[in-house]
């Protein structure tokens, strides 16, 4: 029989991704009729419709299925805390109560990790299902459902999976989600049952957004059309250890690099960060226009595709820190998370507890955190002995290879050698299917196949003279370590049940895919980091930082860093870890390279500092000094950069005006501050006089036009003899994007102020040309006193950062376009944020694009290991997918002003917390 349910529903607008107009005009259409329709038609569209989706929160309900009953309590801000007495009970409450709220959300989510986007929105999404059923995230998430994971994790997807289809079972569109009676009215759409996989192929699409430096290395080979590489090595500079603290400080690896030298390896992390010459075996990208081609190409997919998590693997930043009781108020530890990713309507994160009555055997699960709604557990929190949170760790599991095809396959090692293939359909709504088939080597699928431009080879490949006859071009292929069935849905049930720091390193090795910094507290004052991940090895002269050979069997991955070779640190003296995106570790004290390409540290460092000033003033940390510490707005780029500007000889006085707006300013990027507004207009100027202009089109905002030499030219310059060349990148991923790597650029060019980075040609200012440091800090004075003045008004005393820094909720799926009705029913915004781009309360902004918010602190807490219950915690957004529900984004004001909401965790406190309880029976 199927279950009984007789009760609500779930779900709005959802998928984290941002969507183009050209994707999203089919969407709004089918919305836009369904209006028409509301107008016209009468009821269909009454407020009994509206609500018709809203769950139910109070009395009872029957699930088939369940072995005993389960009380789901939610409080004032629809959180639920849900109670059972089995594990599987659990679970399936999980589902469904995920499911009452944000059904929409996780079925678009589940359509796109699986290439079937088109199914829902028809053909605008075709290209992006094209590449996702390259990619075959969800023929993995099968590969790991069948041979990697164990028996219990196998027990609670099906568990949560019978969850969400009993909420499903027997509802009509309406009764779900009123985007799905929108859709309804030009496809016949319905939604199908949940499946184990759909729950596991979310962590592909996870790990896809926090991949690493992918974007790192499509950008340095596609500067080789305008830059040298010693330019390129100047965008790159080496992070600055001896400043800016690495996470692992006291960590001894003498074992880890005696092993290493005895098996005759020989380190990399001596390698030039950035390097672009090339070295021994590796491909050179230097004058490469079949590459060029390649790579610009491959940037529009990228470009186009969906995000998960975060905003297409650019700017994936996070803030996580532990500190020991000694130096806490309460005596027992602090740790404080705030993952920044992209903003979406609703959050990524879905706020849950889980309980059982009695933790025995068979009820093994009392755990409170961050969950996403679509999969089973808690992935950040804490359960009653121990608390954890993650950063992106940065480390490079990517590769990209350049493939010498031929005919049916590809060359290694002078032999041809047969394609893997496959053949996959493509349904569209109201359209006809597409077939396609995926191309794979040995180094994986071949992104080149699924763009038209990137098939295009041009006559040029820049390789070196051991390379294969170019003959019409090579393909690119795709080396990921997610593209292997892995065990990170192991890790999520094995770290909500650790009960102690072995335990806990335990869970974190099972955690492959996606590598990330995982921080550890527990109740007894020990914490911890550990580096879990299945990381690669690579032979000498590759360190994954341009394009490899993929015709040279040398060019290959040579293993793993083993797990015991990673680095972790327990209990350090100084008393607390942070992360912050930095360096885990000193390249000089560990002999296996992690990657070329880590944050710099200006958001960790700060952290640092804020800590241990507090300790060396002999004071104890509280929560709400962590807190405070979250919400920190200091700009470090303003420290280095003010002194000079305000030494700067203004003539005009309307400019001199806004530099006195810097004088006694405390570099703090408060939303009433006009200071902070002037600084980053300033900052952003100076970055496309000195660097953005300099940059090939394939990096440069899209539409954004430059009369430029012309590539390939020899002699002196000519200023007739310049073409106009047009950006061609998504504002939100365009360089330079004024993050903590700009930062360090202009740091070290700094000492050097008659660098040719300073220089710019007439043709590119006003009114003519300058020469050294002090010249363009001057022009970008001006240039930002009267880009303000268009923006914000020539009176200086109404400007404020808040004005130009703004974040709007949209809808992902149906928000993104349309007209003003639309963006009413779906969207939410704006507010007037604080903070900044590498900054600790990072608001992070495109400087290349604009000043509007582009990715934020997705979620903030702070545990309270001496007392849990008075940990707290805030979401971007609310519990609810439901648009006109109250709990749509009810954090979200408060979130804005850097609140945080009570977090009751023990059975007294949700019971003092508990507005509304639902009792589910079998």
């Amino acid at each position: 029989m199927p279950p009984n349910t007789t009760a609500s529903t779930g779900q709005q607008p959802g998928k984290s991704g941002r969507k183009k107009g050209r994707r999203a005009r089919l969407i709004v259409l089918v919305l836009v009729l369904a209006l028409v329709g509301g107008v016209t038609g009468g009821a269909y569209w009454s407020i009994s419709t509206v609500r018709a989706s809203f769950p139910q929160t109070k009395g009872t309900l029957t699930l088939a299925g369940l072995s005993g009953p389960v009380d789901v309590k939610r409080d004032d801000y629809g959180i639920p805390q849900i109670y059972a007495s089995s594990d599987e009970d659990l679970f399936m409450a999980q589902g469904y109560v995920q499911a009452q709220d944000r059904f929409y959300e996780m079925d678009v989510r589940r359509h796109m990790t699986s290439g079937r986007l088109s199914e829902m929105f028809g053909k605008s999404q075709v290209d992006n299902d094209e590449f996702l059923r390259t990619l075959g995230w969800d023929r993995i998430a099968q590969q790991e459902y069948d041979k990697t994971l164990s028996a219990s994790t196998k027990k609670y997807l099906q568990a949560y999976a019978k969850g969400v289809n009993a909420y499903l079972d027997g509802k009509a569109d309406k009764d779900i989600s009123l985007e799905y009676a929108a859709l309804g009215l030009t496809n016949d759409y319905k939604p199908q049952k949940w499946t184990p996989v759909d729950s596991i192929s979310w962590l592909k699409a996870m790990a896809w957004d926090l991949r690493g430096n992918m974007q790192d290395e499509i950008d340095r080979a596609l500067m080789t059309s305008r830059l040298g590489p010693k330019e390129i090595a100047d965008l790159y500079p080496d992070y600055p250890y001896s400043r800016n603290k690495t996470i692992v400080q006291a960590g001894q690896y003498d074992e880890v690099t005696k092993t290493f030298q005895q098996s005759g390896a020989t380190s990399l992390a001596g390698s030039s960060t950035g390097s672009t010459s090339g070295t021994a075996g590796t491909a050179s990208t230097s004058g490469s226009t079949g590459l060029q081609s390649q790579l610009s190409g491959l940037q529009n997919v990228l470009d186009d595709l969906p995000t998960a998590v975060g905003v297409n693997g650019n700017g994936i930043g996070s803030n996580s820190w532990v500190v020991r009781g000694k130096y806490t108020i309460t005596g027992k530890p602090l740790l404080a998370n705030d993952p920044h990713l992209s903003a979406s309507l609703p959050s990524v994160w879905y706020q849950m507890g889980l309980h059982c009555r009695s933790v025995s055997s068979t009820c093994q699960y009392d755990v409170t955190g961050y969950t996403f709604a679509g999969m089973p557990g808690v992935v950040i929190g804490h359960n009653q002995n121990i608390a954890w949170g993650m950063t992106n760790s940065g480390v490079d599991v990517t590769d990209l290879y350049l493939e010498k095809l031929s005919g049916d396959g590809y060359q290694l090692d002078g032999k041809t050698v047969p394609f893997t293939t496959r053949e996959e359909t493509i349904e569209v709504a109201g359209g006809t299917p597409k077939k396609i088939v995926v191309r794979e080597t040995d180094n994986g699928p071949l992104l080149s196949d699924r763009s038209t431009e990137l098939v295009k080879v041009g006559k040029k490949a820049g390789v070196d003279t051991a390379a294969p006859d170019r003959g019409d071009g090579y393909g690119i292929a795709l080396r990921w370590t997610a593209l292997s069935p892995g065990t990170t849905m192991d890790a999520v049930f094995a770290m909500d049940r650790a009960a102690n720091w072995s335990d806990f390193r335990a869970a974190a090795a099972l955690f492959d895919v996606p590598s990330q910094n995982l921080i550890y507290a527990d109740t007894k004052d020990n914490i911890g980091y550990t580096l879990p991940g299945k990381i690669p090895t690579r032979a000498q002269g590759y360190d994954g930082s341009v394009p490899a050979p993929g015709w040279d069997s040398k060019s290959r991955w040579t293993g793993y860093i083993d797990e015991d070779e990673l680095p972790y640190e327990y209990n350090p003296s100084r008393g607390y870890i942070v992360t912050a995106n930095q360096a885990v570790i000193d390249k000089a004290k560990y002999p296996y390279t992690l990657t070329t390409d880590w944050g710099y540290g200006a958001r960790s460092q700060r952290i640092t500092d804020l800590i241990q000033s507090k300790i060396d003033d002999g004071g104890k940390i509280s929560t709400d000094d962590m807190r405070q510490m979250q919400l920190d707005n200091s700009s470090e780029i303003a420290k280095l950069l003010v002194p000079k500007l305000l030494k700067i000889d203004i003539e005009d006085k309307d400019v001199r005006e806004a530099q006195d707006l810097l004088e006694g300013w405390d570099y703090t990027q408060d939303a009433d501050s006009a200071a902070a507004a002037y600084f980053n207009s300033v900052w952003r100027n100076i970055l496309k006089l000195a660097f953005g202009n300099k940059l090939p089109k394939e990096l440069r905002v899209e539409g954004q036009c430059l009369w430029v030499d012309p590539v390939n030219t020899t002699g002196p310059a000519d200023e007739t003899n310049k073409v106009r060349e047009c950006g061609e990148r998504d504002t939100d991923q365009a360089q330079p994007d004024g993050g903590d790597r700009w930062f360090e650029v202009v740091r070290t060019l700094m000492e050097n102020p008659k660098s040719d980075w300073w220089t710019t040609p007439k043709s590119l200012t006003r009114p003519g040309a300058v020469h050294n440091r002090d010249d363009l800090f001057k022009r970008a004075m001006i240039d930002a006193r009267w880009e303000l003045t268009a923006k914000l008004g020539k009176d200086i005393d109404t400007w404020s950062w808040g004005r130009l820094h703004r974040l709007f909720l949209k809808n992902q799926t149906l928000g993104t376009d349309g007209p003003g009705f639309l963006q009413y029913v779906l969207n939410r915004g704006p507010w007037k944020l604080s903070g900044g781009e590498a900054t600790v309360n990072a608001s992070g902004w495109n400087a290349a694009g604009g000043y509007g918010v582009v990715w934020v602190p997705s979620m903030r807490m702070v545990v309270n290991l001496g007392d849990l219950d008075k940990s707290k915690w805030i979401n971007l957004t609310g519990a609810s997918g439901h648009a006109y529900s109250a709990h749509y984004t009810d954090q979200t004001d408060k979130w804005a002003d850097g609140e945080l909401l009570d977090w009751s965790f023990s059975d007294g406190a949700v019971d003092e917390s508990t507005s509304d309880t639902l009792v589910l029976k079998p």
